[in-house]
């Protein structure tokens, strides 16, 4: 590829905010402080704690074991057909189908959930975009630092623009 198209596709590109700066992360935190448990989402059937929950979901597949790897057939569908979906720049579709393991049935402790969350974005944060460069992703492989800031921002903004925040 040419080096003008090559800028002219980069620039055409929407670039997310960084999860890894500081004053992304506060913003967004400043985002979760604006919710309360009588929080009510535009669209959606999640109450504002199973929000919570779910965003958690993307953190602990990288910080916890608590969800067992896809086998390798899998990997390779996730790769193939769901990978672009989730770490691409297109946002979300309202009511979007999501992977099992990211369901959050039962209810939750509205600030319990916060907590959780909050201090997996700022772990996150601290740990920078030098610890997530070329990591292995529970179901994609290895990810791009950018790969891995558009996983998180993404889901983390379409569901504060859920509950209106």
């Amino acid at each position: 590829m040419n080096d003008n198209l090559s800028n002219k596709l980069k620039t055409n590109l929407k670039k997310m905010k960084d999860v890894f700066d500081k004053t992304v992360s506060e913003e967004i935190i400043g985002r979760i402080n604006l919710l309360n448990p009588n929080s009510k989402p535009k669209w959606g059937k999640m109450t504002v704690g199973q929000m919570l929950a779910h965003c958690s979901v993307a953190y602990e597949m990288v910080y916890t074991d608590k969800y067992p790897k896809p086998n390798f057939f899998k990997k390779i569908i996730l790769k193939t057909f769901v990978k672009k979906v989730v770490v691409g720049y297109k946002p979300y579709p309202k009511n979007g189908r999501t992977a099992p393991q990211f369901l959050i049935t039962n209810e939750r402790e509205f600030q319990k959930e916060k907590s959780i969350l909050i201090d997996y974005i700022m772990k996150t944060q601290i740990l920078g975009e030098n610890h997530f460069r070329n990591k292995e992703s529970h179901s994609f492989g290895k990810l791009t630092k950018t790969e891995w800031n558009n996983l998180f921002y993404k889901h983390l903004d379409h569901h504060l623009t859920q509950f209106r925040v």
